[in-house]
């Protein structure tokens, strides 16, 4: 009797786990509009596969991520990107990388998320202040300086940033839990939308006068 109550047990703990884990899969793209008919269909969630058969090491490879990218641009930094686009084997592994380089006396990587990924990040040089904020309705800033070595996570889905305080440049290097991370740069999105968003829209969300908002939209 002990013996098949054990097994009704083992066979609900195994149901309920089972039903846990029961979600649609994450997209690897901003939507996904459904269509009746195939032929106007594009393949999403990953890219079609090789066949394994004709992989090569090639597929699974990539070289340069030990050369720093020029920061002589707006905000001081610039991001070197390893995901399915450069790797193709990494289709359906779900992790990527990036380098990133920050100038020196102020090199940002400025206030972005990431829809799908989780990113971890580590300083291999120079010294960064980073953080992220939390959701409504806290909005509580988490930050810290890094200094070569440290690593810092940035949680999915939240806004996050990495600047650079010191008078030399610093490098990083980021790993993402998606091949296809994804980023939505803040300020870009906010005032440098295509068409661009009403002013009155972003003039009562920000607080700020209309004149202030269309100035800002011009620099984007």
């Amino acid at each position: 009797m002990e013996g098949l109550h054990f097994l009704q047990t083992l066979f609900i703990l195994a149901l309920a786990t089972s039903l846990a884990y029961a979600s649609d899969p994450s997209p690897l793209q901003d939507f996904c509009v459904a269509i009746n008919d195939p032929s106007d269909a594009v393949f999403v969630n990953g890219k079609v596969c090789k066949d394994a058969k004709l992989a090569t090491a090639d597929d699974f490879f990539f070289s340069g991520l030990n050369i720093g990218k020029i920061t002589s641009n707006s905000v001081g930094s610039s991001v070197t990107p390893v995901n399915v686009a450069q790797i193709s084997g990494l289709n359906t592994l779900g992790i990527s990388l990036a380098r990133i380089d920050y100038a020196a006396n102020g090199g940002l990587n400025p206030p972005h998320t990431h829809p799908r990924a989780t990113e971890i990040l580590v300083v291999l040089e120079g010294t960064l202040y980073v953080g992220f904020v939390t959701s409504n309705p806290d909005n509580r800033l988490i930050a810290k300086v890094l200094n070569k070595g440290d690593v810092f996570v940035f949680p999915v889905g939240l806004v996050h940033f990495q600047f650079n305080p010191r008078k030399s440049k610093a490098v990083a290097i980021a790993a993402l839990s998606s091949q296809d991370p994804g980023v939505i740069t803040i300020a870009n999105a906010v005032f440098g939308s295509d068409p661009s968003i009403n002013p009155d829209i972003l003039s009562k969300a920000f607080k700020l006068d209309k004149s202030t908002v269309k100035s800002l939209q011009s620099k984007f």
